[in-house]
């Protein structure tokens, strides 16, 4: 039977099942990726017609130095033109496979070779005499899928062999933590020892966009002639939900990548629009802007945690807690008076627009200072901020009760009035006196809402009186509490999603909601302010 012929489905699982037999664990968690989606194979190959002429195929040459399986080169029909290596003997098999199936490949240019530490000299003769020939070698297209694993720190070095390669040492220098992305290996060989080829990659971003890559591109200039973008979770083996994207280099044009305009794409391959992609080199953080309103004082109202990380993905770990000793690992500052505003303003740009796989690298910027003349964009986040922090009085008094206690008819005082006092303008000090100094009651001005902002508030103060209608109740309960009170928690310990009581249900939605509707309002000041670019 024809390759042609052969369900893919098929074909993967007798692929992984005969690499199970032949190919350790280790490496086979090395490699990553074996499989790029066909409806991905066949766009990758429209864009290389479209920037190399419709006749690439004949004109050009193409290696695949992390071809596993070779389905990337499926579909290519002049095969004089395409070599094949990939590190496992066993994947080599199975390309002779397929070509004894019908697969368009030449059966001696299928050979075993391991890009990050062989030598040159060990490739075919064929291959050599293009990559030594500096006018063949500008016809040489590398068009590579390769892997995409990644070591997160220093003590995971020996993990699955990503650090442990000649390449890696012979160009830490210049890689830094750039060098713990096996692509990024790749990549720096083919820059400095294949130099004015042309280069067509699937990878991750972060050679475009992240921060520890800034030193990366500093030296890797190349034109990024074209690019589009695909949801990770439509490739095998790859978790998590980011971009991945197809970009075509050409490094005989020493360019210094700024900025490309990308067409995306979406899980069934349909066209979604087009998105900006910055590098955002020589560009300040927005965790060194919120780092400047740190200060040290023995009155905190609470803890940001997770200004250590400025892109979406990570996001998860930007929160608002009592303070930082319910952290293992603390990284934040503390929360007082002071700081209030820029604190509430950093966690509602940071959570008023959603993660998606397309916006999971954009980088959260330094703003301009349009901010600080906006007081009702500093209000409006304020009430972002009240309603969705993780404030519990389980782990010390709650500053962050946003009423008074008539206002949810309280059987008892709070202990701590420092947010109302806060919002009214009021200097309450109830016990806490070393909350509000005196040279910051200039601080302490009555805060008026915009409309948006008023129904979050009055959607809250209806669910605290209706928590505060129930039996066995705690009077300083904050947010958190109050949804654990309701929801519970199942026998993993975590809180359930719902409640059996449907008032609650219906309260907690309808503040949901009004959030929802406050979220959409910030937004916009997201980019004009310049914490985001468009």
């Amino acid at each position: 039977m024809k390759y042609s012929n052969i369900l893919e489905e098929e074909i993967k699982n007798r692929v992984t099942q005969r690499r199970d037999l032949l190919v350790p664990q280790d490496v086979r968690e090395r490699k990553g990726s074996f499989f790029t989606p066909k409806i991905w194979v066949e766009l990758s190959q429209k864009y290389l017609a479209d920037v190399f002429g419709k006749d690439w195929q004949d004109e050009y040459y193409i290696w695949d130095c992390a071809a596993g399986t070779g389905n990337l080169l499926a579909g290519l029909t002049n095969k004089y033109n395409i070599w094949a290596s990939t590190l496992d003997k066993a994947d080599v098999d199975v390309m002779k496979d397929r070509i004894e199936n019908g697969a368009n490949l030449l059966e001696n240019h299928v050979f075993q070779f391991d890009f990050l530490n062989d030598d040159f000299a060990k490739l075919p003769k064929g291959l050599q005499d293009i990559i030594n020939d500096p006018k063949r070698r500008k016809k040489l297209i590398i068009y590579i899928n390769p892997p995409y694993a990644e070591v997160s720190g220093y003590w995971e070095k020996e993990k699955a062999g990503v650090n442990q390669s000649k390449i890696h040492e012979k160009y830490i220098s210049k890689l830094g933590t750039a060098g713990r992305e096996i692509y990024t290996q790749f990549i720096i060989r083919i820059y400095y020892e294949i130099d004015g080829c042309n280069l067509a990659e699937f990878s991750k971003l972060k050679n475009l966009q992240g921060s520890a890559f800034e030193n990366f591109r500093s030296f890797f200039h190349a034109k990024l002639e074209k690019m589009f973008i695909v949801p990770s979770n439509t490739f095998d083996n790859v978790k998590g939900g980011f971009p991945i994207g197809f970009k075509i280099w050409d490094t005989r044009k020493k360019k210094k990548f700024e900025q490309i305009i990308a067409d995306v794409f979406n899980s069934d391959g349909n066209f979604a629009g087009k998105k900006n992609f910055y590098s955002y080199n020589k560009s300040q953080f927005i965790n060194k802007w919120i780092s400047s309103f740190r200060k040290e004082t023995d009155a905190n109202a609470g803890f940001l945690a997770g200004t250590n990380g400025n892109d979406f993905q990570t996001n998860r770990i930007v929160y608002i807690i009592n303070c930082k000793e319910q952290m293992a690992n603390p990284r934040g500052i503390w929360i007082n008076l002071s700081n209030l505003i820029p604190v509430s303003i950093y966690f509602s740009v940071r959570k008023c627009i959603k993660a998606t796989w397309l916006n999971d690298r954009d980088q959260f910027l330094y703003p301009n200072n349009k901010w600080k003349n906006d007081v009702e964009f500093q209000n409006d986040c304020l009430a972002y901020t009240l309603f969705n922090n993780n404030i519990s009085s389980k782990y010390g008094v709650n500053h962050w009760i946003p009423f008074m206690e008539n206002e949810v008819n309280a059987r008892d005082s709070f202990d701590s009035h420092f947010m109302a006092g806060f919002i009214s303008g009021k200097i309450i000090q109830n016990g806490y006196s070393n909350l509000f100094e005196k040279e910051e009651e200039k601080l302490c001005a009555k805060r008026e809402f915009s409309p948006e902002a008023t129904t979050v508030f009055d959607a809250g103060r209806e669910l605290w009186k209706y928590y505060h209608a129930q039996p066995n109740i705690n009077v300083n309960a904050s947010l958190y509490d109050i949804r654990e009170y309701f929801q519970g928690r199942n026998e993993k310990g975590n809180m359930n999603n719902k409640s059996d009581d449907e008032t609650y249900n219906k309260l907690i939605a309808e503040l949901r909601s009004t959030l929802q509707i406050l979220a959409k309002k910030i937004k916009p000041k997201v980019y004009e302010y310049g914490f985001l670019m468009e």
